[in-house]
């Protein structure tokens, strides 16, 4: 029989929500900063026509390189930071959205299909301003420029890059667009991104659940985690490339058609167009999956509630205990055992007794068999913290 484990997911009620939130930035912060370089590249590579700067991601990274140095690789950093607000909005919003439709479906794929696609469309609102200033700077290279605006204050684009080129840059989207300039390609970035989270956390969970049928017992579930998060992203990142790629030139070239820029792109570059930047996508995708998954899942068990903590904790230490006890006194721990289970069931009779002195015997037995009926194709040993339940429960 195939012993397949259930995944412990912490829900949002569970959290101490200070921790999360102060832990979250820094985790997100320091993801940012190591992936930066291969959104930068990406970006460049879906705008420029054909192969006419760069023939793939390691040969656009060595000429970035060696044109520009390091700091070259994090043109628009410091604006693409304001990002993190937009972060923990969808962080929040993924949680809270989670735990609405939970009322009305326990099936996970559910859930996480409508809480990506929510908290993908309440971060696109915040993110989309600052993605347009940030990948017009990214496009700034030595002497000469690969978007619709040049940077004035520094033309041999030398040095870090701060906050009065991004002055400039926001002066030149508002002479040019207005107001509407910075939320110019918030279509083409919501028919991006909202399939991209919504396909990600379902494909996620599948594949977690798969490998954790394939692991052995003693596999800790953080490591199918953290293979299963570069699984989804890479299969997230092949659907949605073609619409990221009609997104990224949109509002780079100032674009105001999604229509007109995906007939232009086949016409120009045919199917493989579509595809530009996805080894780019998924090569940043796999490490900043891989810290995403691997710290929001020890952030959430850091983030914990102090009384869920402890709880988990006595329980976990209560087992051990117990197992090398009856290992070293078989029989004393049998005995032990047998004495607890008689004075367990006088003190369930007796318990009995007073709920249906109090009427509310019907009640408490339609509350028992629901949690049968829930627990009848649990095929874990008993006190497991499972999704369907989402809290401690006897399977």
């Amino acid at each position: 029989m195939e012993d397949k484990r259930n995944i412990q997911i912490i829900e949002w009620e569970h959290l101490d929500k200070k921790k999360f939130y102060v832990f979250g930035v820094a985790m997100t912060m320091m993801i940012r900063v190591s992936v930066y370089p291969f959104t930068l590249i990406r970006t460049r590579l879906q705008v420029q026509k054909g192969k006419s700067l760069y023939h793939g991601t390691f040969d656009a990274f060595i000429k970035i390189l060696r044109a520009d140095g390091v700091t070259g690789l994090y043109r628009g950093f410091l604006v693409n930071t304001f990002t993190l607000i937009s972060g923990q909005c969808y962080v929040t919003t993924y949680e809270l959205t989670r735990k609405f439709v939970a009322d009305y479906s326990q099936s996970n794929t559910v859930k996480s299909l409508v809480a990506g696609g929510s908290a993908s469309l309440v971060a696109q609102s915040i993110t989309v301003p600052i993605d347009v200033v940030s990948q017009h700077l990214m496009m700034q290279r030595k002497g000469e420029k690969m978007g619709r605006f040049q940077v004035r204050g520094n033309p041999e684009g030398q040095g870090v890059v701060a906050f009065g080129q991004t002055k400039d840059i926001i002066r030149q989207i508002l002479r040019a667009d207005g107001l509407r300039g910075f939320y110019r390609g918030y279509v083409a970035s919501l028919l991006t991104y909202i399939p991209n989270s919504a396909v990600w956390w379902p494909f996620y969970h599948f594949y977690a659940e798969q490998l954790s049928s394939l692991c052995p017992k003693e596999c800790p579930h953080i490591v199918f985690q953290a293979i299963s998060g570069p699984l989804a992203a890479a299969t997230a990142s092949i659907l949605t490339n073609p619409m990221d790629v009609i997104r990224t030139r949109v509002q780079v070239e100032g674009k105001n058609s999604i229509i007109l820029t995906f007939r232009q792109l086949m016409a120009e570059e045919g199917p493989w167009g579509l595809m530009k930047g996805l080894s780019a996508r998924i090569i940043s995708a796999t490490p900043s999956t891989i810290v995403i998954v691997v710290g929001y899942e020890s952030l959430k068990k850091l983030s914990l509630r102090p009384e869920l903590v402890d709880s988990r904790h006595c329980y976990q230490r209560f087992t051990d205990c117990y197992k090398c006890f009856y290992q070293l006194q078989p029989e004393m721990t049998q005995r032990i055992y047998d004495k607890f289970v008689t004075q367990l069931q006088t003190s369930i009779q007796e318990e009995i007794s007073e709920i249906k002195a109090e009427g509310n015997l019907e009640a408490v037995l339609n509350a028992l068999d629901a949690i049968v009926e829930e627990s009848k194709d649990c095929k874990e040993p008993a006190w497991l913290y499972t999704e369907n339940r989402r809290s401690w429960w006897p399977c």
